[in-house]
């Protein structure tokens, strides 16, 4: 499929779930670079609002709600027409879990797997097709998580959607044939809403058995994200972890 080993930079990169934390330090991160930057989330926050305000014409944000097929269809088309076409993605937006699995609903199972799994799924496919259309090589990063490779009770739906993208990344980098670079980073724990669900006892466990003696920061996670999409680098279908070694 490829008739060249080279895939060049993201220039134009959508984000999902850039709205805070790791999203948003992705988005400042890439703007740092300068890159042109599309982020969405289900709610803008001001932060983000601010960077659009501030770079109007290299950053498009919008309130887009990743598990609406037609709603992230209309920001993809918007984007194309403010900042160009999309050459390189980062999955990021997702919801985490609060319960143990013989507690979890199954509406909630459902939710997690369509947040996390299948509307990332759906989205990348979107781009792809639309980057393949226009001759386009591009690169795709998913975030997913230390979950997926160690278990950790209370998580179990979680990781099963980031271990589905660990998956997924590795076949979508064969499917594609070197036209694009498709990767994942999996950050371990970082202080945010969703490792809260942790509790204090369990992540100060974590960080007793974390040679670097810390829990992961987002500004440790966004150098090698900036890497998979800037940098010429033959790194594909590989899960990148960054966790000072806590998983060794």
């Amino acid at each position: 499929m490829s008739d060249s080993p080279l895939v060049p930079p993201s220039t134009v990169v959508l984000v999902s779930g850039g709205s805070r934390g790791l999203g948003l330090a992705i988005v400042t991160d890439l703007l740092d670079a300068g890159v042109r930057v599309a982020a969405f989330a289900r709610t803008v926050t001001p932060e983000l609002e601010k960077l659009a305000a501030e770079q109007p014409d290299r950053v498009h944000v919008g309130a887009v709600d990743v598990t609406d097929p037609a709603a992230t269809h209309a920001f993809v088309r918007e984007v194309e027409e403010r900042l160009g076409p999309i050459d390189g993605v980062v999955n990021n937006a997702a919801v985490g879990q609060d319960s143990l699995h013989v507690h979890t609903s199954t509406g909630d199972i459902a939710r997690i797997i369509e947040t996390n799994l299948t509307a990332p799924l759906q989205l990348t496919r979107l781009v792809i097709r639309r980057m393949l259309g226009k001759g386009l090589r591009g690169r795709i990063v998913n975030i997913t998580s230390i979950c997926a490779q160690r278990g950790f009770p209370g998580l179990v739906a979680y990781s099963a959607t980031k271990g589905g993208m660990d998956a997924a990344t590795r076949s979508l980098a064969r499917e594609l044939g070197g036209r694009m670079l498709v990767n994942s980073v999996a950050p371990g724990f970082f202080a945010s809403e969703m490792s809260a669900v942790l509790g204090s006892t369990q992540l100060d466990q974590i960080v007793r058995r974390t040679p670097t003696g810390h829990l992961t920061e987002p500004a440790e996670v966004v150098p090698v994200v900036r890497m998979l999409l800037r940098e010429q680098t033959n790194i594909n279908g590989q899960v990148i972890v960054v966790d000072g070694a806590a998983s060794v």
